[in-house]
């Protein structure tokens, strides 16, 4: 999965406005805790994707996240031992032991898995919909070659595994005990990292990336990233006003308790339009 750039309005704000947009809803996910207010921060962020032009990525990632999902079901309701009403009785288990599940730790399991939902799909909207290259120039305000090391260190990833798998053979010719997977995994970690950090200092010296020009700032300008700063501060404003306000409440021990009060309906739907506002406009994205 990786970035490219589309006309849609996402892609034409900044990298900034971008990340913000992607962040709030996270962190719209991660304060909310009814069901239909996660419900709609996935919907939020799945027809946001669609409007931006990555739906198949969307659907890559939902694909991914299905099977993650079910997986922390199954593992919330095998694992946790509160709840009152028993629907499966699995008697003594390997490991588990006595095992009851129960319907209050199967519905938190569920809750549980939308929450990953949305932030899968998050992270996938902001990896194909949000440009790296301006992601970069703004990290570089604060240090350049941090940012650099980073971007440098992700994109070596083969040879940290090329790394290990070398050093996994010389630990092997020595005597004695094998090394544990933690040390040889922190000894090429390591050593990306001073590899990363050499390459960075050694482009910088070569004029890499130096300062020249500034390039047009009408994306970080545009009604475009205007609109989705906004919308970032709308979701994220009202995720904390619905929690605080106790619209949003979900209880799911020690008996399950899902209120379903008109507010909450209200509160999802403009969670919806607020989070979808910023693509009705399509002036300027070509």
């Amino acid at each position: 999965m990786t970035y490219r750039r589309r006309p849609s309005p996402l892609h034409a704000a900044g990298a900034a406005a971008g990340c913000a947009y992607c962040v709030s809803l996270a962190c719209a996910a991660l304060i909310l805790s009814a069901p239909v207010g996660l419900a709609a921060v996935a919907a939020t962020v799945g027809l946001a994707g669609l409007a931006a032009g990555v739906g198949r990525e969307m659907r890559r990632a939902l694909l991914f996240a299905l099977p993650l999902m079910a997986l922390i079901v199954v593992i919330n309701a095998l694992v946790a031992r509160d709840g009152l009403t028993v629907i499966v009785r699995l008697g003594d288990l390997p490991v588990l032991g006595h095992t009851d599940v129960t319907l209050e730790a199967t519905a938190y399991g569920a809750i549980l898995a939308l929450r990953a939902l949305a932030l899968v799909l998050c992270g996938a909207l902001y990896t194909a919909a949000v440009d790296p290259d301006q992601m970069l120039r703004l990290l570089r305000r604060f240090s350049f070659r941090s940012a650099l090391t980073a971007t440098l260190a992700t994109r070596m990833v083969p040879i940290l595994a090329r790394d290990a798998r070398r050093l996994a053979d010389a630990q092997r010719c020595r005597p004695g005990p094998a090394p544990s997977r933690f040390s040889l995994l922190r000894a090429a970690t390591s050593g990306m990292l001073d590899r990363a950090l050499d390459v960075a200092a050694a482009l910088e010296v070569r004029g890499y990336a130096t300062a020249g020009p500034s390039p047009p700032r009408r994306a970080s300008r545009s009604r475009h990233h205007l609109a989705f700063m906004v919308s970032a501060a709308a979701v994220l404003g009202l995720a904390i006003a619905s929690r605080a306000g106790g619209l949003m409440d979900f209880r799911a021990y020690p008996s399950l308790y899902v209120p379903v009060p008109w507010g909450q309906g209200l509160a999802a739907v403009a969670l919806l339009v607020c989070g979808l506002a910023p693509f009705a406009q399509r002036r300027g994205i070509a």
